[in-house]
């Protein structure tokens, strides 16, 4: 079992950065693979990126990538989410997400913090 807190979200203006934090609680958090997802307003939860338990691994979607950065700190037991040059279309609730499997956390993570806003203004 794992518990997942985000924070760091919140109003930034477009080129603008945001850095948001995901506290992972229980046991073996060294074992889960950690990832990043959104959802828009009116669309479907979309990946945005995945780091390996080994943190050896990272992936991003297209749409993110070069922009945002993935990172983890094992002894802190949190993921962090690096968000630079950000757009209008970034806007979204983000979401930490967590498995011991990399094909599921891609596809239905066992594990979903509650998540936190991000809003870009243009």
């Amino acid at each position: 079992q794992v518990q997942l807190v985000e924070s760091g979200g919140g109003l930034v203006q477009a080129g603008g950065s945001l850095t948001l934090s995901c506290a992972a609680s229980g046991r073996s958090f060294s074992t889960y693979n950690m990832g990043w997802f959104r959802q828009a307003p009116g669309k479907e939860r979309e990946f945005v990126a995945y780091i390996h338990r080994s943190g050896g691994t990272t992936y991003y979607a297209d749409s993110v990538k070069g922009r945002f950065t993935i990172s983890r700190d094992i002894a802190k037991n949190t993921v962090y989410l690096q968000m630079n040059r950000l757009k209008p279309e970034d806007t979204a609730v983000y979401y930490c997400a967590a498995d011991q499997n990399l094909a599921r956390l891609r596809s239905d993570p066992g594990y979903w913090g509650q998540g936190t806003q991000v809003t870009v203004s243009s």
